[in-house]
């Protein structure tokens, strides 16, 4: 099938293609439990994530009485340690995942990751739930360097780059990933279900969906606009 309007398209990990909350949720409390703060509900760990591991450190430091005389970045090794061990225990696609994927590879999408996960961790996870042959790169928030990350526009030219040119779209939850898009050009889909840090209409996005199997229809109605 050669009549899809968009040649690429790209997501977001965290909250947007993966539910891993979960696996996060115990990385972020066994950090915290590390320096004797309390631990946090999964839901309230999903508020924290969206801007990498350190962002998310730092949000539930702050929740938690600040971060004054802690070693951030050696607790963020402490954390980003026990998730890389634990990285796909709860982790899996949020539901209509798989068959999306399919339809939009059925239609010769070249399918792109943009995350501001480490690289080197979301290839892990990946490698470990098989997802990686899905895709034509996966882009991570140290891949390009200090300052590049979402909602810059950098990942974003990067993965379309990679994946050679042609119309392209972009999927998810939060400010960070419509920002991104926005700032390169891109039309952007948001989802519902990730961790949104506004409600999802009101992320700015071109279109809204609730379940993955919305996302084909939601792209070819976004090309007649």
């Amino acid at each position: 099938m050669t009549d899809f309007p968009f040649q690429i398209v790209g997501f977001d990990l965290d909250g947007t293609l993966l539910d891993t909350a979960t696996d996060l949720a115990h990385a972020l409390n066994h950090a915290l439990t590390h320096i004797g703060r309390p631990v946090v509900s999964i839901e309230r760990a999903r508020t924290f994530i969206g801007g990498g591991t350190g962002q998310m450190l730092r949000a539930a430091l702050a929740d938690s009485g600040g971060d004054a005389g802690i070693d951030v970045a050696a607790l963020q090794d402490v954390l980003v340690g026990y998730y890389a061990e634990n990285i796909a225990r709860h982790t899996a696609l949020f539901p209509g995942g798989e068959a999306m994927l399919e339809a939009l590879a059925a239609r010769g999408v070249h399918l792109a990751i943009a995350t501001n996960k480490r690289e080197d961790l979301a290839r892990r996870l990946f490698g470990e739930l098989g997802l990686t042959p899905r895709f034509a790169t996966i882009i991570g928030g140290d891949t390009l360097g200090p300052g590049r990350t979402k909602p810059a526009p950098d990942m974003l030219h990067e993965m379309v780059a990679r994946c050679g040119g042609g119309a392209a779209a972009f999927v998810g939850d939060t400010t960070f990933d419509v920002g991104a898009a926005r700032a390169a050009g891109l039309p952007v889909v948001a989802v519902r279900f990730g961790f949104n840090d506004l409600p999802a209409e009101d992320l700015g996005a071109d279109a809204v969906i609730g379940h993955f199997d919305e996302l084909v229809p939601a792209l070819q109605a976004l090309a007649g606009r």
